[in-house]
């Protein structure tokens, strides 16, 4: 007579079996594809409270069962200044998931509150710093965060259309400040759409935005509001109508970078033009006005069909 088994197990094999293609199969191959962890690692999952981080846990206590390789983790939750209500329903949720978190409070929240300046990036930033600290101090080498896919989308959008530059999102990189220390993504290739299915599949419920400043959405579903963020996921969402296929092909153009058509690239803080390429503008001031010998002879280059 077969054993029934609990909540958390039925949840877990949801993962393997119902969403192995979209859920389990992505994060195996960006674990490998990337080269996100390696034997004797020692990670920090950190865990917010919402959707995303929740699964990036349950994803890597399956992946440690069957992993060839052995690594540790710390299932790593940090208090900002959560109202009652918000934390309660993470250590609610990490019972009902046997998720096994560390949890650790700072007072970022209060921080972010009183400056004159912008609080989110002041409260990412410290939040950041906090997790790289803690992890450090609990002998992790690694800290893991629940970015997935369509964050890598819409951050690469966002960039090009607010922010004036091409700019992506790394499923790894080092610490600059922390040294020793690395920072991976291992739902890099997991779309959104498809942990929000997982988890109304298993009738989860999740924080969604635990914020001071916006805490009446915090159990709300959507989120967003009118943010640039929002505004992209819509966009997306009304490409998606005529190119279903639109989220994977921006993806994978962010794979495929041809910086060779670019006019300018920036590299370790340095800037680079096309120019630099042309052996013919080595000696040459380009930052100087045309002569008039100069644009008679572009002129009569035009005339003669050169390029």
């Amino acid at each position: 007579m077969k054993r029934e088994l609990e909540r958390h197990e039925i949840i877990e094999r949801s993962i393997i079996k119902k969403y192995r293609d979209e859920l389990w199969v992505p994060f195996v191959t960006a674990v490998r594809k990337y080269a996100l962890l390696q034997g004797g690692d020692r990670v920090a999952v950190c865990i917010s409270g919402g959707k995303d981080s929740m699964l990036m846990a349950k994803l890597m206590q399956q992946l440690q069962k069957i992993s060839e390789f052995p690594f540790s983790c710390v299932y790593l939750v940090m208090d900002p200044g959560y109202n009652e209500i918000n934390r309660q329903k993470i250590e609610s949720n990490a019972a009902l998931l046997h998720v096994p978190i560390t949890v650790f409070e700072t007072n970022i929240f209060d921080v972010a509150s009183k400056t004159d300046q912008s609080p989110c990036y002041l409260c990412a930033r410290m939040r950041r710093g906090h997790l790289y600290a803690k992890a450090k101090e609990l002998g992790c080498n690694k800290i893991a965060l629940g970015h997935h896919m369509s964050d890598v989308i819409e951050t690469t959008l966002l960039g090009m259309m607010y922010g004036s530059q091409l700019q992506g999102m790394l499923p790894r990189l080092r610490s600059t400040n922390f040294e020793g220390m690395e920072l991976i993504r291992p739902m890099y290739r997991i779309l959104e759409k498809d942990v929000i299915s997982w988890k109304n599949y298993n009738d989860l419920e999740f924080i969604q935005c635990a914020c001071r400043f916006t805490e009446n959405c915090t159990m709300c579903d959507n989120g967003g509001g009118g943010s640039k963020r929002q505004e992209i996921k819509d966009l997306i969402k009304r490409l998606k109508r005529d190119n279903p296929g639109i989220e994977q092909n921006i993806f994978n153009s962010i794979h495929k970078v041809q910086l060779d058509t670019f006019v300018g690239y920036k590299t370790k803080g340095e800037e680079h033009s096309f120019l630099e390429d042309f052996a013919d503008c080595t000696n040459r001031d380009m930052r100087t006005e045309p002569s008039r010998e100069d644009i008679l002879h572009l002129n009569k280059g035009e005339r003669d069909g050169c390029e």
